[in-house]
């Protein structure tokens, strides 16, 4: 059994999808680029869905007062079961302000982005734990509070020479060896001048740190975990919740 699982979708996705997963995100809506409020908020979402408010436009001169108001209006009429503040520009204080007035204003749950939850009593939105970093590591930091985990396939390969090692990101890919530690797969591969250590995190790989996560649900891309709920890969189905 894993935990509820919500797929993240941007409006043409909610459109073009013919059997929507039986939890979604809409993804989302963002601050207005020519006013005071808020940008790109959907006309309808199924019922129990969760509004997702990002920062991919910066916070500059917005009203939080006026946002407050359009987010209550919208989930409201939606009848969403929470909003999720993904806001990854830290060190902003409007959008500190924002975060505040939306957790006073709100009447649904809502949950803050790690950027921004220091200091808040509300769920933390944490992002994806890093292939190479222990899960429980990752979630330390915020022990004793409500956590959304951001679920996501994830790839890195460590490049270690004479001079140092390197970390850099990569694609998830098909790896031999298994790592239960870190709920991953591995290879490593000697070279004339180097030593490359691959790590990739598979869907079952995913299921099963979800499975052992001390977390409240978790929220992915559809782009990356929709094919993994529809016909017989039901690794992140209903059924399995």
């Amino acid at each position: 059994m894993i935990l509820p699982l919500y797929l993240a979708m941007t409006a043409a996705e909610i459109s073009a999808c013919s059997q929507l997963p039986d939890r979604i995100a809409y993804m989302g809506c963002h601050f207005s680029s020519y006013g005071t409020g808020l940008s790109n908020l959907p006309d309808a979402l199924p019922a129990g869905s969760m509004v997702m408010l990002n920062d991919r436009i910066p916070v500059s001169g917005h009203d939080p007062k006026r946002i407050c108001q359009q987010l209550q209006t919208l989930c409201q009429r939606v009848e969403a079961a929470a909003l999720v503040l993904d806001l990854q520009r830290p060190g902003d204080p409007l959008t500190r302000d924002i975060v505040e007035c939306i957790l006073q204003e709100m009447s649904c749950p809502v949950a803050v982005s790690d950027t921004y939850a220091e200091g808040f009593d509300c769920p933390v939105f944490l992002s994806a734990p890093p292939i190479y970093k222990p899960l429980q590591a990752h979630i330390a930091p915020w022990q004793g509070r409500q956590i959304w985990l951001e679920a996501a396939l994830d790839g890195c390969c460590c490049t270690v020479t004479e001079n140092g090692s390197q970390i850099a990101a990569c694609p998830p890919e098909v790896l031999p060896l298994p790592c239960p530690e870190l709920f991953c797969h591995y290879q490593v591969e000697e070279k004339p001048d180097r030593l490359e250590i691959r790590l990739s995190r598979s869907e079952e790989d995913l299921s099963r740190l979800l499975e052992n996560a001390e977390i409240s649900l978790a929220l992915g891309l559809y782009q990356q975990l929709g094919a993994a709920t529809k016909g017989d890969r039901l690794i992140f189905s209903e059924e399995n919740t």
